[in-house]
């Protein structure tokens, strides 16, 4: 019960700010459009380079973000494919993007610094970087597939300039070169305003929002499905299997992966979903709804599995 309440405590501020998002789209001129656009070109990229700047990089420490990455992908195209006859809408592009991906970054990083040691949540946050490359590749690919071509989809994924961010810090990083610490500070300030505004983009994309239309039982039920259910499962299948055979990987790669699978639906499913017009009202409820319910869920979880 400790955790839990701890937990609970830990991320009322995040459902604050859905809220807020929530009621200035409604009194004010503010276009949520515009919001996404600075959390995918603008503040997204600047906080990419500078963490992957900023970590020490070793292979079992890339195996995280690989797995992540290919792993995610891989739902990806399959919820694509497996369902793509399932709705007329661009519905199953945004149901492909949200099963790959989980809310790692605005919901994730607090939580690891919650629960995790200082030096385990730095690895949390590497892992990270797996999704911003996926939702920004792979899952913009198949958002994009309900509204633009095969080849229009790909030439907007290469002029995301979050791609030659993650480039760009990487080559960097192998360089030897490392963040001065007059900017450390700034960085700081800029990884909370983009929690704060990818938070409040759930809210805003409540706008317009139609019980009737966007409560689509079966997409929740697909979505809640692997998010819930299956990336857990296989996570820990690979654990397991690392500790009984492989043993490439060590006890605070469990954590970090376990926790991981378990977070919620990605809030970046909405800031998508606006961009490119792939029904965000549908999306933003929800992912809403297992942000709700991940104060259950994730409290159980982490009691089952025992490691925290």
């Amino acid at each position: 019960m400790n955790i839990f309440f701890l937990i609970l405590g830990k991320i009322s501020p995040l459902y604050l700010n859905i809220l807020i998002g929530y009621v200035v789209t409604r009194l004010t001129k503010i276009k949520r459009e515009n919001i996404a656009f600075l959390l995918v070109y603008i503040l997204g990229p600047i906080v990419i380079f500078l963490a992957t700047l900023s970590i020490k990089i070793n292979i079992q420490l890339v195996f995280i973000p690989v797995f992540i990455f290919v792993f995610g992908s891989s739902i990806a195209f399959y919820v694509l494919y497996r369902y793509k006859k399932q709705w007329s809408d661009a519905s199953v592009n945004t149901l492909a993007f949200t099963c790959g991906t989980g809310n790692s970054g605005y919901f994730g990083i607090p939580l690891a610094m919650i629960l995790l040691e200082p030096n385990i949540a730095n690895i949390f946050i590497f892992g990270t970087l797996a999704s911003l490359l996926y939702e920004n590749s792979t899952g913009f690919y198949v958002t994009a597939k309900g509204s633009f071509t095969a080849r229009q989809s790909i030439v907007k994924i290469i002029k995301l300039p979050l791609l030659y961010a993650f480039i760009a810090g990487l080559y960097f990083n192998l360089n030897g070169f490392t963040i001065p610490d007059v900017i450390i500070p700034y960085f700081e300030n800029l990884k909370w305003a983009y929690g704060i505004l990818g938070m409040m983009m759930l809210g805003m994309g409540m706008k317009g929002f139609n019980l009737n239309e966007d409560f689509d039982k079966k997409f929740i039920k697909i979505a809640y499905f692997y998010k819930f259910a299956f990336w857990p499962g296989v996570i820990l299948l690979l654990i397991l299997l690392d500790k009984h055979y492989t043993q490439l990987l060590y006890e605070d790669i469990y954590r970090v992966m376990f926790l991981y699978s378990i977070v919620p639906l990605a809030g970046n499913t909405v800031t998508l979903a606006v961009l490119l017009k792939a029904k965000p009202e549908k999306a933003s409820f929800t992912v809403l709804l297992s942000t709700l319910i991940s104060v259950v869920y994730i409290p159980l979880a982490l009691s089952l599995y025992g490691g925290f």
